[in-house]
Parts: C-alpha cells; structure tokens; sequence
C-alpha cells in the first residue's frame, strides 16, 4: 500500500530534549544567601576567593539540611519528550502554591472581570464545570490581556507568607511562588518590605485619531522592508518561544504604535512573531482600543508587610502562553510549568519509540520488580505497533481537522506517545527533590526506580545544573542525593 502524506509526514523518534533556556543559578548564590544576614556582601566576596572554605560551608548546609540557601536562584528548562513524562512531571510543583481563598480575576469574552477563590475553581474542575479565562498581561508592554487556564492544581498543605501592599492588596503564597516585579520575576520570599510587585492598575488610553490610517500604512511599510534583515533564516516567535523559517514569522511592534507613536519607527521595537501570536496579539490590542477611555495595565505597588502566615492547603494555575501570568488577589503572579497543549496549532507528528536499549519486560511482584531486557521479537513487535497506532491516531487528528473540528476537540484521539513540549522553572532545592526521586544513583541514601523516559530527562538536567552550580552538585551527591 502507497503511504500517504499524511504517513511520510509522522518521525519517531527514541531520544527526548532538554535545553537550559535561561538562568540565575550559581555556587555564589548559595553562599550569599547563607552569609548575609550575619556577615553582609563584604565576607562573601572574601568567602569566595577559598574555592576550601565555599566548598565547606556547602557541604554543612547540605548535611544538616538548610535548604533555603539553596532556593536564592532560578533555571528554565525547554523540555520536549512524550506527554506520558509530562504526567510525570505534574507530581512536581514543588512550592509555587497560593492560599485556597487566593481570588483570581476572571475575564469573560466580553471583556467583564469576575473575582473567585482558587480553591472554588478546583472544585469546579472536579465537578466537570469550569470558567475559562483569566486577566493576565504582556510581561513587555504591562497591558492587560486574557489567557486560557490549562489546569487547576491541589498542591498539598504548604506554609505560607503574608505580603501585603501600600494600596491594601494582601497575597498570600508559598515562599518559591513567582511573583511579578519592577524587575522581572523573583521569589516571594525573596520580598522585602520596600521592594514592589505588579498590581492591577489603569491608564489613561492613548487616543487613536494620533494614528491616521495613512500613517498606520505607511509603517506597516517600513515593518515589511526591515524582514530580511531583522528575522534571521531560522528564528524564534518572541511570544511563543517556538522556532520557525523566516518566512512563516511577521514583525511585530512589541509596543503597539497606538500605545506609543514615538516607537512606531524604532526597529528595537519589532521582534519576530508567528502568524497565531501575531493575529492574537493584534486581536487583544483592537479590542483593548474600543472600550472606554482607560487601558488596563500592570503597575508598581510597594510592599509595606510581610510575614510568616500558617501552613494550610494550597493550589495553583496554570495558564496558556504567551505570556503564562494571572491575577492573584490583584497581584500578578506566575505558573511553573507550561506544556504545549493543541489548542492554538496543530500537533505535530512527531511519536516515541523506545530505543533498542530500552528494557521492555518487567519480573517480580509490584514493589519488588525489574526490568529485563526483552527478546528481539519483542522490540519488533512493540516497535511495529506502536507506529502502526500512531499513523492511524494521526491520520484521525488530520481527518477532523480538515472537516473543520476544533483543534482542542481533535486532538483527543492523539496517543500519550506523541511528543510534546514545555518549559519548567524551578530552583536548585525543588530540582534535588525532582532528582531524587526520578534517577537511580548508587550513591542515594534512598533508592529510587523511575520510568527510564522521565530519567532520560531527569539525568540531561542533571548535567546542565552540574555545570551551573558544581560546588552544590559535589555535595548533594556526597551526602547521599537527598534534597536539603
């Protein structure tokens, strides 16, 4: 039989990925955050000139387990591998947790606000019913916007911090829960009374008769002539962090020129969009640009308290992109994990297969099983069938997708095999913890047995860290892989 397109197009592949996209993370940070309270930044700087001495005061903090030292730094990894490892991942959201009374701005497709607690919005997943959309804002321009909620979580009982803000705003979160700033994103326990966070706020709306329709044309123009030479051949949407040729991206005015005239002109203010992002955004800017006379944004409000509040059950959010904020108690704050959903670009063809070295059967009784390798016959078959589901399953998605069912609809027939991608934020005490439960190490004081495909992810972190924080890394494993 005659493959069709739809077939030659489907990869599999056996390996995953795992990029470190941005960070803050250093050996320095750890002894700065263990030394300042007590001897300030001068006997840091001394501190670090003895590789002996930093190397000790890391490895006591690790073995009497003061792990808060180790929270003063930040990593984001761009993971892509299978959806099963993601459902994996979903067990770790070490720390980026919110009060159950937390309320969260909803905004409905009439641009009206509503205000829920979180945990009521847990409640209501639990129950089949659920509000849609959230008030988040563009990290650049610090204009309102609105995004999806993917998912509400119910993260355990965790203690809590008190933040409260000269305007009244009162947030209550777990210490590691991200937290918008003149600055960009830091830790709430990194917060102090003086510093300020992003708050819920109005401006006055520029007007758009500023703007001529022959002025806007001609801009437009000018955007289109500097493509080549601003889009490289392969680049990244800024919105959504994919990659794409240069001639499936557009310029974007990062700041709308309705927003800011002086910048219509100023090629720092264009960046490379997808066309998905490109019309959302521009969607989002015109009908921003045709209610009343003020523009929602994000502006400073200074903190006057903070303090310890208890220990109680805590949730989360999680949103979809661009930009992956909400409003907490008017405060914006951020989620910890992203994963591609589907609903906003088709998926993919792009399956797992397990690599030859990949053992297939499972001995012994549950607690107590290993695996062995398998027969050649096995890996054939496993290899075989899974690939015949998977062409099948897309074949479906495509068929749907081309009678005009929704992508979110579509996509449900896709198998757990298919790759998918995401970005994880986390600290180096949450990603100890991530490690020791999802590599097996002979030198852990703790056995652990993962799933080989989460481990394949876990040991490329692994790796990347290492080189970030090798002071740190030398000591989690000398004391025995347990996370302080």
């Amino acid at each position: 039989m005659t493959d069709t397109p739809t077939e030659t197009a489907v990869q599999f592949r056996s390996d995953v990925t795992v990029e470190l996209i941005k960070h803050s993370a250093a050996d320095s940070d750890v002894l700065w955050a263990a030394r300042v309270s007590t001897a300030g930044e001068q006997s840091l700087e001394e501190l670090t000139k003895d590789p002996e001495r930093s190397k000790g005061l890391i490895n006591y903090l690790m073995r009497d387990r003061h792990g808060t030292p180790f929270e003063h730094n930040s990593m984001t990894f761009f993971v892509s591998a299978p959806i099963f490892v993601f459902r994996e991942f979903h067990r770790h959201r070490a720390g980026w947790c919110l009060a159950g009374d937390t309320e969260i701005t909803l905004e409905g497709e009439d641009g009206i606000l509503r205000h829920k607690p979180i945990k009521e919005l847990f409640e209501q997943r639990q129950h089949g019913a659920q509000d849609r959309h959230v008030r988040c804002y563009d990290e650049r321009t610090l204009v309102a916007q609105r995004a999806e909620i993917a998912d509400v979580i119910e993260s355990g009982v965790k203690p809590l911090l008190r933040m409260t803000t000269v305007s009244g705003r009162t947030l209550r979160c777990t210490k590691d829960h991200a937290v918008f700033t003149p600055d960009g994103w830091r830790k709430a326990g990194e917060l102090e009374v003086g510093d300020s966070v992003m708050a819920q706020a109005a401006a006055v709306r520029p007007s758009e008769a500023l703007v001529p329709p022959g002025l806007r044309q001609g801009v437009g123009a000018w955007a289109s002539m500097q493509h080549k030479r601003l889009i490289k051949e392969m680049d990244v949407c800024y919105l959504c962090s994919r990659l794409f040729p240069r001639e499936a991206l557009e310029l974007d005015h990062v700041v709308p020129v309705a927003a800011d005239l002086m910048k219509a002109l100023d090629e720092k203010n264009l960046a490379p969009a997808c066309p998905e992002c490109h019309e959302r955004k521009s969607a989002a800017e015109q009908a921003l640009a045709q209610r009343g006379g003020e523009l929602a944004v994000a502006r400073p409000d200074m903190i006057v308290s903070v303090a310890d509040d208890g220990e109680e059950m805590t949730y989360d959010l999680s949103v979809e992109g661009p930009w992956h904020n909400f409003l907490a108690d008017g405060i914006v704050v951020h989620n910890s994990y992203n994963e591609e959903s589907g609903r906003y670009r088709e998926l993919q063809p792009v399956f797992y297969t397990p690599a030859e070295s990949r053992h297939l059967v499972q001995q012994g009784r549950p607690g107590k099983y290993e695996f062995v390798p398998g027969t050649p016959e096995q890996h054939k078959l496993v290899t075989e069938e899974m690939e015949a589901a998977y062409r099948q399953a897309y074949a479906s998605y495509q068929q749907m997708l081309e009678a005009g069912v929704a992508r979110e609809v579509a996509r449900a027939v896709l198998p757990v095999g298919l790759f998918s991608s995401m970005y994880a934020t986390c600290n180096a005490r949450s990603l100890m913890h991530f490690l020791s439960l999802r590599t097996k190490d002979e030198r852990a004081k703790t056995p652990s047995f993962p799933q080989r495909e989460i481990e394949m992810v876990a040991e490329q972190m692994e790796t990347l860290w290492a080189g970030l924080m090798p002071l740190t890394h030398a000591a989690y494993n000398a004391q025995g892989r347990v996370a302080p």
